[in-house]
């Protein structure tokens, strides 16, 4: 009996040790920028369009313009794109090409990739085509395409030769120290950042500190909210030197 009780008593204390390595990490949040709703991208593999779209949401929002973009548009338009991958994958500065190909809607005109796309966009009682519409949230060469790689020559165009990279668009290549620094400070004047990993993509929309005063920038994830952060993630500042792949950010962003 004795050991009966002793086993249950050890399995107890096991149970509330895991509920406590399990409890969300504490942050404290020093800026966080406007955001649409967190979407999700289901078993997609389109977090790319997801994130540039959230980015370019953020700006947005940062000027006092609301705009809620549909991730389906620009995935039911790859579907004219004969070197397209099947998985559907790509990068922020895809996506902006994309965009400039094919225009872009709300996500109240489109919320399933399994409907047409629509042909005209309606807003303030005046009726756009898609490519008018996106010229009014992403003018052309208003994105930068940033990254750091260091057996490349700084300071230059280069192409990163990955995958999802199939357009093959190029990216000013810079110092990782330089950046970060760029990065922070666009986040902390509220500008609207596409980070992109060699297997994920996310919107960064904040800086936060843990608790032993580590930095982190908050992401906004697309995998909807049912997680510790309610679809926000934190990608601490050594990560983001050894995870970033790319980044997109507007001219203003990167100049201010």
């Amino acid at each position: 009996m004795h050991t009966m009780k002793r086993f249950f008593y050890f399995m107890a204390v096991m149970l509330l040790l895991s509920c406590a390595q399990q409890q969300p990490k504490h942050f404290t949040h020093e800026v966080l920028n406007r955001m649409t709703p967190v979407k999700d991208q289901g078993e997609s593999q389109t977090c790319w369009i997801y994130a540039m779209l959230a980015a370019i949401e953020t700006e947005h929002l940062a000027w006092g313009d609301s705009v809620n973009l549909s991730p389906y548009y620009i995935e039911k338009k790859m579907e004219q794109e004969p070197n397209a991958p099947e998985n559907r994958r790509g990068m922020g500065a895809t996506l902006i090409r994309l965009i400039q190909k094919y225009g872009i809607v709300s996500y109240d005109a489109m919320r399933n990739v399994e409907t047409p796309a629509p042909r005209w966009v309606f807003m303030l009682g005046a009726t756009y085509t898609p490519q008018e519409f996106a010229r009014s949230v992403c003018a052309p060469h208003e994105y930068l395409t940033l990254t750091s790689q260091d057996d490349q020559p700084y300071y230059q165009m280069t192409e990163i030769d990955v995958p999802d990279n199939w357009l093959h668009d190029r990216y000013y290549n810079i110092p990782m120290d330089t950046l970060l620094a760029k990065t922070e400070r666009a986040v902390r004047k509220h500008h609207g950042i596409c980070w992109e990993s060699k297997g994920h993509a996310m919107a960064i929309v904040g800086i936060a500190h843990d608790d032993a005063g580590e930095k982190y920038f908050i992401m906004k994830n697309s995998w909807g909210t049912d997680r510790p952060y309610k679809g926000l993630d934190y990608l601490s500042f050594d990560d983001f030197r050894r995870q970033t792949l790319a980044i997109e950010m507007t001219k203003e962003a990167y100049q201010n």
